[in-house]
């Protein structure tokens, strides 16, 4: 067995690169694992909760290989999962509920809220379980989640994981998501994949839309203005999006619809966190 090291030094390369997240955030993140330990009665950890609160937080931001930050800080990559489980658990914990999120902003004075739907894209894997993937839509393979923002475009609550060839409707309808806005009393403003989800379009609209061109029927120039500035109004919603999808963990996800489900609570959770600080 060669023992021997060689002349030009240790065989692994180590080096630093930029975490662009806040000290508030790494803080939060470390206050939940240092509550965590102690509930447990941790005595010892390889680290302390301020060094696996930034490990896990650059797996989150870059999308680091597990296996390259173990190198780095002379652990397994094992290990590593095993910090980026905990902490995406304790921090989807703390991701509010559908009912609660609205409560929230009628009690602030709030009017409406933004809707709207995204596809998170997925590894593509073989065989026939992969199909109900496919969305038709984008082309892609991915993961159908819903979003609420209030009108400045802060998330509020995010879905559960649907297959990618569900349709925005359906998973609304199946999260129930009128009813909850009409029991707190809120209207929410989405695009036109969300024409017809209203139960009550004419009586008690919660479910702001704007209008179908068809065959039969082109928009008159007043619909065309109405559809401009309900466009103008939902942009907010895509500045949501876009906090959510700069943790570069999101780029393919390799997970199945339940620990996808977890982990964008918890990026929901780090995303607000970020806007906050």
């Amino acid at each position: 067995m060669k023992t021997s090291r060689p002349a030009e030094g240790s065989r692994d390369a180590v080096y630093q690169v930029r975490l662009p997240v806040s000290k508030s955030t790494i803080t939060l993140v470390a206050d939940l694992i240092r509550a965590r330990r102690r509930q447990l009665g941790t005595r010892w950890r390889k680290v302390g909760p301020g060094n696996q609160a930034v490990i896990v937080l650059a797996v989150l931001r870059h999308d680091q290989r597990l296996a390259d930050m173990a190198g780095g800080n002379n652990v397994s990559a094992s290990t590593v999962r095993r910090w980026l489980q905990e902490v995406v658990e304790l921090l989807a914990a703390r991701a509010p509920r559908l009912d609660r999120a609205l409560k929230k902003i009628a009690r602030i004075g709030g009017v409406v809220v933004l809707l709207d739907g995204t596809l998170v894209r997925t590894r593509r894997r073989t065989g026939t379980d992969d199909r109900k993937n496919y969305s038709g839509k984008h082309k892609a393979h991915g993961l159908l989640f819903l979003a609420l923002t209030d009108d400045k475009g802060n998330l509020i609550w995010i879905s559960a994981a649907k297959p990618g060839r569900s349709s925005e409707t359906t998973t609304a309808r199946h999260n129930k998501i009128t009813g909850h806005l009409r029991k707190a009393g809120l209207a929410a403003l989405a695009d036109l994949g969300f024409v017809g989800l209203d139960d009550h379009p004419d009586d008690d609209p919660v479910i702001i839309t704007g209008r179908k061109a068809t065959r039969s029927h082109r928009l008159t120039k007043a619909e065309k203005d109405a559809n401009r500035l309900l466009s103008r109004e939902r942009a907010a919603v895509e500045h949501g999006f876009a906090n959510l999808k700069t943790w570069r963990v999101l780029t393919k996800l390799r997970m199945n619809a339940r620990h996808a489900t977890t982990l964008l609570r918890a990026l929901l959770v780090l995303a607000n966190a970020e806007i906050r600080r």
